[in-house]
């Protein structure tokens, strides 16, 4: 050995084997040593605590030279932490069922972000287009994982989960748990938003019929070496950890059985997609065996699935196995087949398989339906017997004197619960049933949507212990903040639990558009707090206010019926309301000025609003600009000050101020570059308005003003056209101030948002399209300009009007069609300009690796010249077949010179009609 191997040896071996615990990671980056930690029996710190604390260290912010925060550096360093997290993930096997027990969604998305990055599947692209059978086997696989992991994490959230008993208050622990509860909720808005697109990538799977890899720490270094190295190993040859078919396919049934179970609540026929899912999983699993290494499904937790899709969606088959008492009691309850219950239950009686505590569940449910008319085999409760005897066929029967004896007798005998005191209304009177176990009980707490039977629960509840906030047994009961304090407050813990249950319960129904409940709620909490709080009274009011907006919405305003009158008076009411210390969502006035706007209450808003309005309110003020700009829209430009106005304050609200935080020393220790405080409202806030009018002119305004202000920056190569764009400044002071990659943004959310609202709005199509233009996304570009084309032309079948397809946007046709090598289209094309372009047409014909269909398309062409130019092209090639194509097209009698000037249009319009309409197809 060498004297300087030597010293290389005994340097190394003196090295500490455990590193200082402040830093662990550098050690593991700088040494790469994580193989060896990971091999170890119990590594401290664990894997799951490595992946949080590399993507922690790569998704820092960076300072630059101006002190300005800049985002994480895609420098060496960060790859390899990012490289890190993944070998980790990789040493798991990629198992999700550990991923999701101990990372947060916020860390385990960004983890498997990466692996879609470093899996080469195109940022931007929609997994649902891309065709798995083609890709490579670990690329394929990342997107299933990324799939199955986006499905799991919906099913996962709508369960309810008790809350943890609070510790002692840290404000930073506090801070940071809400700052993760928001992440995680906007992840999760997201998720379910693609929730679709997920499911039809996970369906495609099924079909296919080859193995699939994952990556492994060994095919991720492979990864992270030179391209030349590598030598393809990752991309066409298989390379990583082998799943099976089967198992693929198992896993992928049984996360897509839960997802479709769980949608089954909206609508039951698709539980016999879940029923299906979770059969062809148990078939799968008794192919593979349970002890496979790579498919780990919870048998029990899948028989549970099993058994309750039995018992929603009963097998027709007649060989099916037996239901079992408990599915048979369900099935008729269902179908109403209360004697078949009782003759069940009667057959019970010899063998008691059925508990105490099910009986109990079902003599509950038949009150309930009793309670809604449905059965009343006798009558001991005081609210039923004014609910049948107010029936019509009731009234028949008995004589006047009969029913009120009758109801009398009833009232004499029934038991009374009062909540407080002194009795209030009749909302006090409904006595509570007998009581069971608590957490049968809490369980019905959580389901039940009947304000009446929430607070039989809850009285049963109070009556079996003291110690308890029923508040708090599920963590999906939320109530704003700016109302819990005052809820909270109630000193009565029974009345306080109602009270919060009821709104929580109520504000969730109204999220899901469930009003009619929604309404039973409210209206109940309503006749509740009115007997003992005015201020939370009022705040009832405003809900069942802001209620009556999203029901007028969702039903008659969406065929363009006009509210109330009532209805706008109570919004003018809400805005103009002076009441001291009434907690006010800030929602609910977005809400009443999107109300106003929506319904052209321009008036209202430009004249009537008082004074103090438009300086306490900002969405008053926001909504009194965009109104008069709509008003003064139609007159002359030097008349539109209020446009003026306008511009400023959005351009306010978009830009950025920086803080710096100085030491002792006088270095800059912090800096924090942020939403500027002095505009009227958060860029988040103004867009979360914006996307509750519907109103066509308002949304064009604001559409072409973020249009205008994406265009104003210095490096911008193509514009984006819009409608009324020439009413807006053509320059700002100071332009750094403005943060334009959130403006850029802004107005691809705003473009999507318009267009769901009207998908056939030729103008918000064409600013979709620039914008796919301007981003060089050229295929999409496409798309658009065609739609925009064909939405007013009846798909072509009339002419495009000329301030649709202006000059500008067929050159930019033309561009598109040059860029994707679609080279006779661009000669079609520039015959639709004003003045034909025979250059460029020349030009595009000259070229041999066109990817369109070539002389398929001349047919399409009406000028004599670039034809005749065809012709002496192929001739010059020596292409026969395609110069006699080309001469028999210019052999068409309607394309004569010498024929009428109509005739020759009447030519070149059934040609363009007839492009279009291929073009149409081949892009759409």
């Amino acid at each position: 050995m060498s004297a300087e191997a030597a010293d290389r040896e005994a340097a190394t071996s003196s090295r500490p084997c455990t590193p200082p615990q402040t830093c662990w990671f550098e050690f593991l980056l700088e040494e790469s040593l994580l193989e060896k930690h990971l091999r170890k029996p119990c590594p401290d710190p664990a894997p799951v605590q490595l992946i949080v604390q590399f993507l922690e260290q790569a998704s820092k912010p960076s300072v630059n030279e101006q002190n300005q925060v800049q985002p994480p550096p895609d420098n060496k360093r960060n790859r390899i932490l990012k490289l890190l997290a993944l070998k980790v993930a990789a040493h798991l096997k990629w198992d999700l069922d550990i991923l999701e027990k101990s990372l947060s969604v916020p860390v385990l998305n960004m983890l498997l972000n990466e692996l879609l990055c470093i899996s080469k599947v195109p940022p931007g692209t929609k997994h649902v287009d891309m065709d798995l059978a083609t890709l490579p086997a670990t690329t394929a696989m990342a997107i299933l994982l990324y799939n199955r992991w986006a499905i799991r994490t919906i099913v996962q959230s709508s369960f309810p989960v008790k809350q943890a008993k609070p510790g002692p208050p840290q404000l930073s622990v506090m801070n940071q748990m809400q700052q993760e509860k928001e992440l995680t909720e906007n992840i999760l808005k997201v998720l379910k938003e693609q929730a679709s697109d997920s499911i039809l990538v996970l369906e495609a799977a099924l079909t296919l019929n080859k193995d699939l890899y994952v990556h492994t720490m060994r095919t991720l270094d492979l990864l992270a070496m030179e391209p030349g190295v590598v030598n393809g190993e990752t991309e066409s040859s298989p390379a990583g950890l082998k799943i099976k078919t089967e198992e693929m396919q198992c896993q992928v049934c049984y996360d897509l059985g839960t997802a479709y179970f769980q949608q089954g609540s909206a609508n039951s026929a698709i539980y016999e997609k879940a029923r299906e899912k979770f059969f062809r999983t148990k078939e799968l699993i008794s192919e593979i065996g349970s002890l496979s290494l790579h498919c780990t499904i919870d048998e029990k937790r899948l028989a549970g699935y099993c058994q309750a899709c039995n018992v929603l969606v009963p097998s027709s088959d007649s060989t099916s196995q037996q239901l079992t008492p408990y599915s048979q009691v369900h099935i008729c309850l269902r179908s109403g087949n209360y004697q078949e219950v009782i003759k069940i239950f009667i057959e019970d009686n010899l063998t008691f398989s059925l508990p105490v505590q099910f009986r109990q569940s079902v003599l509950r449910e038949l009150f309930q339906k009793a309670q809604q008319g449905n059965v009343c085999l006798g009558l001991e409760d005081l609210q039923y017997v004014f609910m049948i005897s107010s029936h019509e066929l009731f009234i028949t029967l008995l004589k006047d004197e009969e029913r009120k004896l009758l109801i009398d007798q009833m009232r004499k005998r029934c038991p009374r619960v009062n909540l407080c005191i002194k009795p209030v209304t009749s909302f006090y009177d409904i006595p509570a049933s007998a009581s069971v176990n608590i957490g049968q009980l809490e369980h019905q707490l959580i389901l039940s949507v009947d304000p009446w039977r929430i607070r039989q629960i809850l009285i049963e509840l109070h009556g079996m212990t003291s110690e308890r906030q029923f508040w708090t047994v599920s963590n999906k009961w939320e109530v704003p903040s700016v109302y819990s304090g005052v809820i909270l407050g109630i000193k009565d813990s029974l009345t306080r639990d109602l009270v919060y249950i009821l709104m929580a319960k109520g504000l969730h129904c109204s999220t899901v558009k469930d009003f009619s409940h929604a309404k039973q709620l409210f209206a109940a909490c309503l006749e509740l707090v009115t007997e003992f709080s005015p201020k939370l009274r009022q705040v009832m009011l405003n809900e069942m206010l802001l209620l009556d907006i999203h029901t007028h919405e969702a039903g008659t305003g969406q065929s363009g019926e006009r509210p109330p009158s009532d209805l706008i008076s109570r919004v003018r009411g809400y805005l103009e309301m002076r009441l001291p210390d009434i907690p006010l969502r800030q929602v609910i006035a977005e809400e009443c000025v999107a109300f106003m706007l929506n319904w052209r209450e321009n008036e209202y808003l430009t004249l009537q609003v008082p004074a103090f309005l438009l300086q306490s309110n900002p969405y008053v003020k926001l909504g009194q600009l965009l109104a008069a700009t709509c008003k003064e829209l139609p007159g002359p430009k030097e008349s539109r000050r209020t446009a003026k106005d306008l511009w400023e304050v959005v351009v306010q609200i978009c830009s950025v101020s920086s803080q710096h935080k100085r030491g002792s020393d006088g270095r800059v220790s912090l800096i924090k570059q942020r939403e500027s405080t002095l505009g009227i409202m958060y860029r988040s806030e103004l867009l979360s308005f914006i996307k509750k009018l519907r109103e066509p002119l308002v949304l064009t305004i604001i559409l072409s003003l973020f249009v205008k202000l994406h265009n104003v920056r210095e490096d911008i190569v193509n514009d984006i056209t819009a409608e009324h764009i020439s009413i807006w400044p053509s320059s700002i002071p100071n332009l750094q101030s403005v943060d334009f990659e959130a403006v850029a943004i802004t107005v691809k959310e705003l473009v999507r948002y318009a267009l769901a609202i009207n998908p056939g709005n030729h103008s918000w199509l064409l600013i979709q399209a620039d914008s796919y233009f301007a981003t060089n996304q050229y295929s999409a570009a496409l798309h658009y300009y065609l739609q925009a084309g064909a939405v007013c032309s009846d798909f072509f079948n009339k002419t495009v009007p000329p301030d649709v397809y202006t000059d500008q946007v067929i050159k930019r046709m033309i561009k598109c069609c040059s860029l994707l090598n679609c080279h006779t289209q661009v000669a079609i094309l520039c015959q639709f300009l004003r003045e034909i372009d025979y250059k460029t047409a020349f030009k595009s014909l000259q070229e041999q690796n066109s990817h369109d269909a070539m002389d398929s398309y001349y047919d399409y062409i009406w000028d004599v010249t670039i034809l005749e130019y065809l012709t002496y092209l192929h001739h010059k090639r020596g292409e026969t077949d395609k110069r006699q194509i080309a001469i028999k097209a210019i052999g068409q009698t309607e394309l004569n010179a010498s024929n009428p000037e109509e005739v020759l249009q009447l030519a070149a319009q059934r040609r363009k009609k007839k492009f279009l309409q291929a073009m149409a197809k081949l892009y759409f």
